[in-house]
């Protein structure tokens, strides 16, 4: 697959976005990315919109969002599983030969969001809603038949979440949330037992943009170069049911990576350099490097993942704009040295029912 990354942005990771609007902070962060990539809107020929219309708490969103995500008077499409959905949808309107140079755009602002009740009114009415099914207790779940499943302790997990913080408070782009200690973890509240106040990634406002190009493009253009080529997309879905057997197995994270890397070519994860999981729990990370099979070579999150800044919608293609960095070498105090290819995932849904994963290399010569 040849699609290229010619530009991205990221909102100014932070709690609360008070300073910008909803709209103005998605034009900033659009404006942001095109003059990363050099172009101008009236250069686009498409945009493709990750954004969901509960979360943003209006009906039909796009309606006021395409316009400051530069979607004025050009072809513009929107999904609204994921923000890395609208990133694989994206590469196949480049590949169709049809379109040519799109941004591909999205945003939350989970403060302004009263984010369990959406996720209540996700749960079945009949059978799983009247339980009071929620974001919180479903990842208390996945987390309980990780446990099970793959041997982790509580203390494990406690030392996950001080590193996951760690790395995070490293990262420039992040919110710098305070690194806690073992003590502070272990002793932080049960929101839903196995998961701790500390397990968790703390919910954030911010949008991403990406400015994308297909390889015809690039010839017409010499004068303009890539931070790196996406080679491979996959993307999964798993059974509604919240049993142990789907919450054990992550059949649909498997899957997703097996697309993607057969796309890239890839024969398993020990040739990825660099992996940003997208990882709401510290319990996600322990299942989704055991079902993997990530070995020490390759770097998970060092970006800190979602413990840098988690925008819910979106925080997975800001993971894919942490992977872009990474392979340009202009991931800053987290750079990983030679890292030439990186692959980035997303989870939605109840307890990662649904995976994508994005796989990006390194355009010209060592960290170029």
């Amino acid at each position: 697959m040849n699609c290229y990354v010619l530009g991205l942005a990221t909102y100014p990771a932070t709690l609360q976005a008070g300073a910008h609007r909803l709209e103005e902070m998605v034009y900033h962060t659009a404006r942001a990315a095109l003059d990363n990539a050099g172009i101008t809107r009236r250069e686009l020929d498409h945009v493709t919109l990750g954004a969901c219309d509960e979360l943003d708490g209006r009906s039909i969103s796009s309606m006021l969002m395409a316009m400051p995500a530069g979607a004025y008077l050009v072809d513009e499409i929107k999904v609204t599983d994921s923000a890395a959905t609208a990133l694989c949808l994206e590469a196949a309107r480049l590949q169709s030969e049809e379109f040519d140079i799109g941004m591909v755009a999205s945003w939350c602002k989970s403060s302004k969001t009263d984010v369990e009740s959406v996720m209540r009114l996700r749960g079945d009415p009949f059978y799983t809603r009247p339980f009071g099914i929620n974001l919180t207790l479903s990842d208390a779940l996945l987390a309980q038949a990780v446990a099970h499943e793959f041997g982790v302790s509580a203390a494990q997990a406690d030392q996950l979440a001080v590193d996951a913080f760690a790395r995070a408070q490293a990262n420039p782009r992040g919110v710098g949330h305070t690194a806690p200690d073992l003590a502070a973890v272990r002793n932080s509240a049960y929101e839903a037992t196995p998961l701790r106040a500390l397990h968790r990634a703390p919910l954030t406002d911010g949008a991403v943009c990406m400015v994308m190009a297909s390889e015809r493009w690039l010839r017409r253009h010499p004068g303009h170069r890539p931070l790196a080529r996406l080679s491979g997309v996959g993307m999964a879905t798993d059974s509604y049911r919240l049993d142990h057997e789907r919450l054990s197995r992550f059949r649909s994270a498997r899957k997703a990576w097996e697309h993607a890397a057969r796309m890239a070519g890839l024969a398993g994860t020990s040739a990825v350099d660099v992996m940003e999981l997208e990882c709401p729990t510290v319990y996600h990370e322990a299942a989704y490097v055991r079902a993997l099979g990530l070995t020490e070579r390759t770097r998970v999150c060092p970006s800190g993942g979602a413990f840098a800044q988690n925008p819910l919608f979106c925080t997975g293609l800001v993971g894919a704009a942490e992977a872009v960095l990474q392979v340009a070498g202009q991931a800053g105090a987290v750079q990983v040295p030679g890292a030439r290819l990186a692959a980035a995932h997303s989870c939605h849904g109840y307890a990662q029912q649904g995976n994508v994963f994005m796989i990006f290399e390194q355009v010209g010569g060592e960290n170029a």
